[in-house]
């Protein structure tokens, strides 16, 4: 199984103090070591938070998210556990409503299944079970995707499953800097969010500031305009789209590329901004398309900026099957640069 190598402020820039607004330096790191350095500094931060996990101290991770981290901190807050995956969010639930800030491990999202009644009917649910007395302030971090030849039990995107339970956050940074801003303000949440980690983004650089930052939850962003078409895009998908978008540039097409960056909540009124300019919509995930998130976006668009469409919100996803273990047939089944500039000429032509 492949692993990665190497792998405040507020976005805008402003110090924590909100006494220096220039923008912070920034310098070329990876993902995973992007991810790794909001933890260590949040645990600086708040002596509250702490890790759970199999293998994440003695260790760092199966995916190195947590390198170095139990020589600073000690074993009292990076603590490793059996394999336990409902006992892990049991603890973590446990914890969050007693006033500490667990962040929970569960390597592969494929895992949660084990763990879904502590997750959709604990950490969810507790807040407004006790009226708002209690708060579940954890973080879920978990490992999503194919592309690494790791089998059908450990390459799902289960975004989907979450989203749709009320008293969770979901989100998926596609990008290191939104890595690290997004993890720090979900450290910071009193609601329980699941952070989703891109298996085979892990490795890739950006620039990303040294000082600690958040990026808010449900705020989109948008990295590349356009006039002709929208992709809006989730997790590994963004980088897709931002070439698809290139090779629509050759051939005079100008493409807008939104990256929600989280699912729940999902950030509605920037897409409907951009259906209303582009007129087409096109939503990709590496999740199957049947009852994916697109099938959300593609609903919503529909209700809020029907009026506009030139064309029918086309969707992008993988087929109703289990992610395949055969690396050309992975290839295959994950959602790519190629199948986004088909789908958007596919919207163009229509009248």
């Amino acid at each position: 199984m492949s692993t990665a190598t190497e792998t405040i402020a507020t976005e805008s820039g402003a110090t924590e103090s909100g006494a220096d607004n220039a923008a912070p330096a920034a310098r070329s790191t990876t993902y995973v070591k992007a991810f790794n350095e909001g933890v260590a500094q949040v645990m600086r931060e708040n002596d509250d938070v702490f890790v759970i996990g199999e293998d994440v101290a003695a260790y760092g991770g199966v995916f190195h998210m947590y390198d170095g981290l139990l020589a600073e901190f000690g074993e009292r807050r990076m603590v490793d556990t059996p394999i336990a995956e409902m006992g892990l969010i049991g603890l973590g639930v446990g914890a969050a409503a007693r006033g500490l800030r667990p962040i929970v491990d569960i390597m592969f999202m494929d895992f949660l299944a084990v763990a879904l009644d502590q997750v959709v009917n604990q950490a969810a649910k507790m807040k407004f079970m006790y009226g708002g007395e209690v708060k579940v302030p954890m973080v879920i971090a978990v490992a999503y995707g194919a592309g690494v030849s790791a089998g059908a039990q450990h390459s799902q995107s289960l975004e989907t499953w979450l989203a749709h339970t009320p008293g969770l956050k979901v989100v998926m940074p596609s990008n290191a800097r939104d890595a690290k801003g997004l993890l720090v303000s979900a450290v910071r949440d009193d609601n329980p969010v699941v952070f989703m980690l891109n298996k085979v983004l892990l490795g890739s650089r950006g620039e990303v500031p040294e000082e600690i930052y958040e990026i808010p939850i449900g705020e989109a962003a948008v990295p590349r305009t356009g006039d002709d078409v929208t992709i809006v895009a989730f997790g590994r998908m963004v980088a897709e789209a931002l070439k698809a978008a290139d090779t629509l540039a050759e051939n005079g097409i100008s493409a807008e590329v939104i990256d929600p960056r989280s699912v729940q909540p999902l950030d509605t009124a920037t897409i409907v901004e951009s259906a209303r300019k582009t007129n087409r919509i096109l939503v990709v995930h590496e999740a199957v398309t049947f009852g994916g998130i697109g099938a959300e976006v593609a609903a919503q668009i529909q209700e809020e900026a029907f009026d506009h469409l030139d064309a029918p919100v086309l969707r992008i996803g993988a087929p109703f099957t289990p992610v395949p273990f055969s690396t050309p047939l992975e290839k295959s089944y994950v959602p790519d640069a190629d199948r986004i500039v088909a789908g958007a000429r596919r919207l163009l032509e229509r009248n």
